[in-house]
């Protein structure tokens, strides 16, 4: 199938646009470390237990996609191993083990008392960070697991990391038994990684690079490979396809499941995305009558064991499995943007739309954003020299500052931004900035800009208005231009 160019970069665009911004991801790092802190303090009545804290779904596997209103919340899950066996304690005693510590963290840093959940504690945050956590006590259970596989004759590989979890509707919850509800995020995350490994290795290298830092200090939820974000896509159209009917929606866990099987290594989201759209239905097995995806990580399981009882569930994905085909074939053969934005319009909600459409405007030109008011330079060029924006970084509510890279994904409001410019040009001489701003929200406070300011090799700005704009550094010399940095686009969600 031909894909039409337009398409292709709309697709990057869409991409970009569902991103859950890079300081959520430090955010959620920073927190869950401070709960392992808080479990290994001297007063803690864990101390003496080994434990983990680590993250698990779509945080850890960098396919989490931002929440379709500002009223949502960022839910990041995470797991509290502790190191204590099924046979010394119940389901029941383990879950209010660490729901003491969970309230006492919480009276400490003063925050809302948290809430238990049928197999979870949630602690909420502060309204405006809209973020809260679901944290899960598990013990290990490798071996009990790797036995029951034996037995059954399949493959053990990645069951080193298997965990028993707690779940009050389990007939077992308050009494002493082998028998526990399991889970093995660990072990899934590593098989996802090892979907991908080629590309995401590739990724991670080129970024580090680009930032001139070593690959172990870049971190790695700050690289996204096809596959995730043909992921994201995945799930914001079948999020957008069943508003109102959550009970039926094909999970994530089986879409990022058969996502992942059919991904071959395609280095370009739009072969990634039609690649995996052709193959999704061909990992789903029948075994005598019954529908079966399987759990990688435990063989024995199959993700999609509601089907049988559910058939409403079944007949769901595969209506959204032709749907999500024929919108995005109908996009690929759209002869302009706009009719391919149409063709997917009903599954993407009126954000996403209004992102893709600001990041798009007709304003690109060979990679070059040049709307009416962005000013000609009025000097007269003789290039005789080179200046580049070598570094781009933003900060936000006190974080350390986090670079970023031109056109890369879209950053959050009320961001400082520093830009620092090198030069070979001898002085004297001096520097102006071009900043140009697109999208209705700085239009609607005529801050469009485009002119030039004088300045200094390093600039500092902010993120003020959502959509897609750009910063360009200029050398002049005896009034006479002699070198430019060429356009760094700096896209705002």
């Amino acid at each position: 199938m031909v894909v039409q160019q337009h398409t292709k970069e709309l697709l990057e665009d869409l991409a970009e646009s569902l991103q859950v911004p890079p300081h959520r991801y430090y955010a959620a790092e920073r927190r869950y470390k401070a709960v392992a802190d808080w479990l290994s303090r001297e007063e803690s009545s864990l101390r003496n237990v080994d434990s983990k804290v680590y993250t698990q779904g779509s945080f850890r596997l960098g396919t989490a996609i931002r929440p379709i209103s500002d009223e949502e919340d960022y839910d990041v899950d995470i797991v509290c191993e502790l190191s204590m066996s099924k046979m010394s304690l119940t389901q029941e005693k383990l879950k209010a083990l660490l729901g003491q510590e969970i309230r006492a963290y919480a009276r400490a840093h003063q925050m809302n008392e948290p809430k238990e959940g049928r197999r979870c504690w949630t602690q909420p945050y502060a309204e405006s960070s809209r973020f809260h956590m679901d944290i899960l006590p598990a013990v290990p259970d490798a071996q009990r697991k790797r036995l029951l596989l034996e037995h059954q004759g399949l493959s053990t590989k990645w069951i080193e990391t298997a965990i028993a979890i707690t779940d009050r509707e389990h007939p077992n919850f308050s009494q002493i038994a082998e028998d526990w509800p399991h889970s093995n995020p660990q072990g899934y995350a590593n098989w996802f990684r090892s979907r991908m490994q080629t590309v995401f290795e590739a990724h991670h290298r080129a970024l580090a690079e680009e930032a001139h830092i070593s690959i172990e200090d870049f971190p790695e939820y700050m690289v996204r490979t096809p596959l995730q974000s043909v992921i994201q896509i995945l799930k914001n159209h079948r999020d957008m396809m069943f508003s109102g009917q959550s009970e039926d929606k094909p999970i994530s866990i089986i879409l990022t499941t058969l996502a992942a099987h059919a991904y071959r290594q395609e280095r370009t989201i739009f072969n990634a995305l039609y690649g995996v759209l052709s193959r999704l239905g061909t990992y789903i097995e029948d075994r005598n009558g019954i529908a079966w995806i399987v759990n990688p990580t435990d063989p024995a399981e199959n993700f999609a064991d509601r089907w049988e009882k559910y058939p409403k569930r079944k007949s769901a994905f595969y209506a959204w499995l032709n749907q999500v085909r024929s919108d995005f074939i109908t996009a690929a053969q759209s002869p302009t943007r706009e009719l391919a934005i149409e063709a997917l319009r009903p599954r993407l909600g009126k954000r996403l739309i209004e992102s893709v459409t600001s990041r798009g405007h007709g304003l690109r030109q060979s990679g070059i954003l040049n709307p009416k008011h962005r000013q000609r330079v009025p000097w007269r060029c003789l290039n005789q020299g080179e200046v580049r924006i070598q570094r781009a970084s933003y900060t936000r509510n006190g974080f350390d500052p986090v670079a970023f890279r031109s056109d890369g994904y879209p950053l959050p409001k009320d961001c400082g931004l520093i830009f620092e410019a090198c030069t070979n040009v001898f002085q004297p001489y001096k520097v102006y900035w071009q900043v140009v701003n697109t999208g209705l929200e700085a239009k609607a406070v005529n801050n469009l800009r485009g002119g030039f300011d004088d300045g200094m090799l390093i600039r500092e700005e902010s993120t003020r208005f959502t959509g897609t704009h750009s910063i360009e550094c200029f050398i002049v010399k005896q009034d006479c231009l002699v070198a430019r940095s060429g356009q760094f686009i700096v896209n705002i969600q």
